[in-house]
């Protein structure tokens, strides 16, 4: 039990470092890879001095269909796809999924929770999320004697 307690901490280097590893060996889409079924969302995540932002295709959806969820270091993104309404359609392709996502990614920093910011645009969810205090960059003054 003792042995499991000292090792959460590194828990969560260990994953990135082993996603790291399989992008290596699966080629870039690794993160989307899982049996041949991309993830949905598909989804950007970069970063700033001051932010950690992310991006996440959802065309269809609503503001009211999605839930996001952080904490911690973890994004958690929910929502619904409603199949087209019509009387009868008889569908000769239907690649475009419906019902229920979930989305969790695993961000590289810890970010204050109560001021993330989320916008619906053309399908594009975009979230801002300001790192904490202590997963900012600080520069400091060198200072001769």
């Amino acid at each position: 039990m003792d042995l499991m307690r000292g090792m959460r901490p590194v828990l969560p280097e260990l994953r990135r470092e082993l996603d790291r590893l399989f992008e290596g060996f699966v080629g870039p889409h690794a993160a989307n890879w899982n049996g041949g079924v991309a993830a949905y969302p598909a989804l950007n995540l970069w970063e700033d001095q001051e932010n950690l932002y992310a991006e996440a295709e959802v065309p269809g959806s609503k503001m009211n269909e999605i839930e996001l969820f952080i904490r911690g270091n973890e994004l958690a993104i929910k929502g619904m796809r409603r199949p087209v309404e019509g009387e009868e359609y008889v569908y000769h392709r239907r690649e475009r999924g419906v019902g229920e996502f979930a989305r969790y990614v695993t961000l590289p920093m810890e970010v204050e929770a109560d001021r993330v910011e989320a916008s619906l645009r053309d399908g594009v969810l975009r979230i801002t999320m300001p790192k904490a205090q202590q997963a900012r960059t600080r520069k400091i003054t060198v200072k001769s004697s």
